[in-house]
């Protein structure tokens, strides 16, 4: 589940946003996978059409990490809560890592849609690692189904 903001929306709506998706989660039977993450994405306004009417990028870095958290406490049924450092750099991404957030998502082989609204940060699966080892937490590699996959030894011990 996602939820892009910082655009025209009110704290109000964001609040009611995870009030939906908690609640959507919920309504799952337990033959059902449901939600496996969450990320919240702050609009990156940079050549889209909300720009030109006006509508630009207002999010900050501690309104980002507030985000985070408050979302790992209002979607307790949603495993994990990802840390968006495509939109917010990595620095951030690290904070939000101790602010709820326990998956730094993926490495980016080719990205086209947040690029083109202006973010500029690229991981590899070295500096994935790195960055998670230099927040103080341990990486795990993953599939999309969240189940660990052992590190090659090309990684970091």
């Amino acid at each position: 589940a996602t939820m892009m903001y910082g655009h025209i929306e009110t704290i109000e709506e964001r609040i009611e946003h995870l009030v939906k998706v908690r609640d959507l989660q919920s309504q799952k039977t337990d033959n059902d996978i449901g939600f496996s993450a969450f990320i919240c994405w702050p609009y990156q306004s940079k050549g889209t059409k909300l720009e030109q009417m006006g509508v630009t990028s207002s999010t900050s870095i501690d309104e980002h990490i507030r985000m985070v958290a408050i979302s790992r406490i209002m979607l307790p049924n949603i495993k994990h809560i990802q840390a968006s450092w495509l939109t917010m750099g990595i620095d951030v991404a690290q904070l939000c890592l101790h602010a709820g957030a326990d998956d730094m998502g993926s490495i980016m082989i080719e990205e086209n849609v947040v690029s083109a609204a202006g973010a500029t940060n690229w991981l590899n699966a070295y500096g994935m690692q790195k960055v998670i080892t230099d927040a103080g937490f341990e990486p795990q590699l993953r599939n999309q189904a969240y189940e660990h996959i052992e590190l090659p030894g090309i990684y970091l011990s």
